[in-house]
């Protein structure tokens, strides 16, 4: 900590009451007065000296919920910690204050625990969350506390987003409604190849992230059900489905939910795990899972951007991890899942996200780890005979509680670009060859297959048919022709950037 600072807010409940929690941003109040109310030094947010709360427990949870956001792991966990009488007597101190409410609210909620009080006197209904500066659900009225519960999910799974610059500013561009305008103006033959070939880019890229190179049936039996995806609703039934498509010999993993503790990571020297991450305990699997899909379901029927649901729902199952194989490609799953069901996605068309992930992969693996990295500390396990983890302490709330805000950044980061630039080019990429094929034929009869050959050479040799080429199949062409056909292709394809998706194969 900064010196001459105290410690205040989540930071300080966590420390005074011995919390086993991370703060991912911990508050501090100088003894000072700074310029500007506060400032970041070494991780921490320093505020001038006027901020400092108090002493008590009441004080700092008020300072951290004012002036820090909401962390519903802390608060629980900190709730668990005190005597119910400590919040009776905050409510009592001031029954129609909005702080108080709503603290009285979420305790309640959180802890299925109904303290000692009557129903709030008559008041105005208040908001739980700030909707200026939370992605909100439609609230629901508590008559007991007058307060309106807006969360994004319920006590079961309960995501937070905050509302960023960047996130605002992506739900104001309304990208779905770019990308239909995009294939409205396209041909329904160019828009049908455009949507195959990126399906195709979006599932083999999927698989390369996981550091596998399928043969190309199974890529295109996953990719039937991506296409699918959004038909049929969220259940634990589906995602079963879902998985037996994808794991085709399970004779070493089992299909649907595990019954045993799974971790990313090495191991040493003896073989024993190295774990960088552990998911769920299997005991917590399916209350988790039923969690998440009650939230995308509530998500679903709000005024959420669907992307936002997306992000939620998606990285909410990798973090839970209820699969023994298979928990990244489901998860990517989900994205095109949510976005389909949502008709955030054209009819048929499959944006490749995946695509766009493998090719900022430090920034996803990043991504992953700044949320699951800061829980590993407080995950107490042993290694299994099998040289697998066990668990041994209580960690269902780790992944109940999630602040989903920078992931959904990522996504929204990984759509745009989707929108903006890999829909458009595949569509200009594919007019273009039309036209080439289109003139390549009126200059030389020959089969379109050799046609698309042809143009693909050139394209690969820089705008020129090689010796080796011209030699081989091609050696019947005149000299002249050749030099035609050169002329035809870089015409075509003059000013197109030739940057093909990550995962794509090379096409003509």
């Amino acid at each position: 900590m900064p010196p001459g600072a105290r410690v205040a807010g989540w930071a300080a409940l966590v420390h005074g009451l011995s919390l086993a929690a991370p703060v991912r941003r911990p508050s501090c109040v100088s003894e000072k007065h700074i310029r500007g109310s506060q400032r970041e030094e070494g991780g921490w947010r320093v505020f001038d000296k006027r901020y400092w709360p108090g002493t008590d427990f009441a004080d700092h949870l008020v300072f951290a919920l004012r002036h820090e956001g909401l962390d519903l792991l802390v608060l629980k966990r900190a709730f668990e910690a005190v005597s119910p009488t400590v919040v009776e007597e905050m409510v009592r101190a001031a029954p129609t204050g909005a702080s108080s409410r709503c603290i009285w609210f979420l305790y309640e909620w959180l802890l299925d625990r109904r303290l000692n009080l009557p129903d709030a006197p008559t008041a105005s209904a208040i908001d739980l969350l700030d909707p200026e500066s939370y992605f909100t659900a439609e609230g629901e009225l508590s008559r007991r506390h007058r307060v309106r519960n807006n969360l994004l999910g319920t006590p079961a799974f309960c995501p937070v987003i905050r509302r960023t610059e960047t996130l605002n500013a992506f739900v104001e561009r309304k990208l779905a409604d770019k990308a239909r305008d995009t294939i409205g103006r396209t041909g329904g033959h160019l828009v049908s190849r455009a949507a195959s070939f990126m399906l195709l880019a979006d599932s083999r890229a999927s698989f390369e992230i996981e550091g596998e190179r399928p043969p190309r049936n199974r890529i295109e039996r996953w990719g039937r059900a991506i296409l699918q995806a959004g038909s049929h609703s969220l259940s634990v039934d589906e995602i079963t489905r879902l998985h037996r498509i994808l794991i085709e010999d399970s004779r070493f993993v089992q299909v649907g939910i595990r019954p045993d503790g799974v971790y990313l990571g090495e191991r040493d020297r003896f073989g024993d795990p190295l774990p960088e991450f552990i998911g769920a305990r299997p005991d917590d699997l399916c209350s988790l899972l039923d969690g998440l899909i009650a939230a995308n379901n509530r998500m679903g029927g709000a005024s959420l951007d669907p992307v936002l649901q997306a992000a939620v729902t998606a990285f909410g199952f990798v973090y839970i991890h209820p699969l023994q194989d298979g928990n990244g490609r489901l998860h990517r799953l989900l994205i095109h899942h949510v976005l389909s069901e949502r008709k955030f996605s054209p009819p048929g068309m499959v944006f490749p996200v995946s695509s766009v992930m493998l090719d900022r992969i430090d920034d996803y693996r990043e991504t992953l780890r700044a949320d699951t990295g800061p829980l590993m500390p407080f995950i107490q396990w042993r290694p299994t005979p099998d040289r697998n983890v066990e668990v041994l302490n209580d960690t269902a709330d780790f992944y109940r509680y999630v602040d989903f805000s920078a992931a959904t950044e990522f996504l929204c980061g990984c759509v745009a670009h989707t929108v903006d630039h890999d829909l458009p080019r595949e569509i200009d990429y594919l007019r273009r060859h039309d036209e080439a094929m289109r003139r390549l034929m009126d200059t030389v009869e020959m089969p379109d297959r050799l046609a698309e050959d042809l143009i693909m050479f050139i394209r690969q040799n820089g705008g020129t048919l090689s010796k080796r080429r011209r030699e081989g199949v091609f050696k019947t062409l005149e000299d002249d022709e050749v030099a035609r056909l050169q002329e035809v292709v870089r015409e075509a394809f003059e000013g197109f950037e030739d940057k093909p998706l990550k995962g794509a194969s090379t096409r003509s």
